[in-house]
């Protein structure tokens, strides 16, 4: 048995990391990720932990020594947010060309401008093509296991893919939670040393990331997709074996009160939470409401969404980032997977809690009537809406 600990998120995710025995670590600071880094500092420092700590002097060099250190045969994880994932962009994609099973705690935070620190999804969503995995935690124990499981599923032979476990700015970040830490002897029989299939060697030297002409880059992006497909299967046997080990259930999508429900919110992130208690205010209320929570966003969960899909009269999409000019990303997503589907719910979409925007019940009430409302007429004349925007600031121009 592990023990109890009262925790940030920050902190969570470098548990995690030294938990998972990772060699390197290379850093570069930004809000509100800082923390961890710092305490991996101090793991380092006091002997906790046998890894290098890479400073660099930009999250763009931070990603460019993580593909170096994992090309190498080692265990890698770093940190970032907001405006520092953007930096990381290009390299991003790099690393997963690479096929680099590397693990980054990404604490979500909104794009600038203007500036912002708070919490939406802006900042991952725009990397979703970029061929990382994608998980979100609703809670500090979600980051801390989303975190050690990562690492066993990318480092799979059958993956070998980078991913990123999102947690909420400051919402879950900088917030204190109790979570049961697992002891390293249980993490060590969960999670074997990794074992690379090929790194880079000067008795045996061969090229990574190589010139891809036409002749072969389709091959190469074939690959990375037959491997993200291969993650679905590989995702289900981790999180059972960790169910089986650790006693904490994770699905792809996990649902709530959603056999009944006409009305289900589709969430990711900590705002679950809120949805599930809004579902029991709005059943109190005589309103078939239920949730179902994303928390592998990529490869994205096509079966279950079809399933939960079947369910609902209405799918409530709510998305914390916007692609302008269409909806919000998860919403796309969605429509997307339903396409071909004979019977399909209407989907509504609501861009909300942007730049760390409170989510409310009020807001839950709010969609809730519009879903409603939509049922009546039966039909969608505007998927998007927009939810608690202050009226006040539009007309004075602000």
């Amino acid at each position: 048995m592990g023990v109890k600990q009262v925790v940030k998120g920050n902190f969570a995710t470098a548990v995690a990391a030294k938990l998972a025995r990772v060699d390197v670590v290379p850093a570069y600071p930004i809000t509100p990720s800082t923390l961890f880094p710092e305490q991996i500092s101090q793991y380092v420092a006091n002997g906790e932990m046998d890894a290098e700590l890479l400073l660099t002097e930009s999250e763009h060099s931070a990603m460019s020594a993580a593909i170096g250190a994992s090309a190498s045969g080692a265990r890698v994880a770093t940190s970032t947010a907001s405006q520092g994932l953007k930096l990381m962009s290009e390299m991003l994609f790099i690393a997963s060309g690479m096929r680099l099973p590397i693990v980054v705690a990404v604490g979500n935070r909104a794009l600038s401008a203007p500036i912002n620190i708070w919490c939406d999804h802006s900042d991952t969503m725009a990397e979703r093509d970029s061929g990382w995995m994608q998980f979100y935690a609703e809670s500090n124990q979600a980051a801390l296991d989303l975190m050690l499981m990562a690492f066993k599923i990318a480092e799979d032979h059958r993956v070998l893919l980078p991913a990123m476990v999102g947690l909420d700015a400051f919402v879950l970040t900088h917030t204190m939670e109790g979570v049961d830490v697992p002891l390293q002897e249980e993490v060590d029989d969960f999670l074997p040393p990794y074992k690379p299939v090929y790194t880079l060697n000067v008795n045996n030297p061969m090229t990574f990331g190589s010139f891809g002409t036409p002749a072969h880059y389709m091959e190469f992006k074939y690959q990375q997709w037959e491997a993200m497909k291969s993650a679905r299967k590989v995702i289900d046997e981790v999180f059972a074996d960790f169910e089986r080990k650790f006693g904490r259930k994770y699905e792809k999508v996990s649902e709530y009160r959603t056999d009944d429900a006409e009305i289900i919110f589709i969430t990711m992130g900590s705002v679950s939470g809120t949805a599930r208690a809004a579902v029991d205010r709005l059943r109190e209320r005589g309103i078939k409401a239920g949730a179902a929570k994303i928390v592998v966003f990529r490869p994205f969960p096509l079966e279950r969404i079809k399933d939960i899909a079947k369910k609902a009269e209405v799918l409530a999409v709510l998305d914390r980032a916007v692609s302008f000019g269409i909806s919000g990303p998860v919403f796309t997503d969605i429509a997307g997977a339903l396409t071909n589907e004979e019977e399909k719910p209407m989907l509504l979409d609501f861009i909300i809690g942007l730049g760390g925007r409170d989510i409310t019940f009020r807001d839950f009430f709010e969609m809730a009537e519009i879903a409603k409302k939509t049922m009546k007429a039966g039909k969608v004349d505007d998927p998007v809406h927009w939810i608690n925007l202050r009226k006040e600031l539009l007309e004075g121009g602000a």
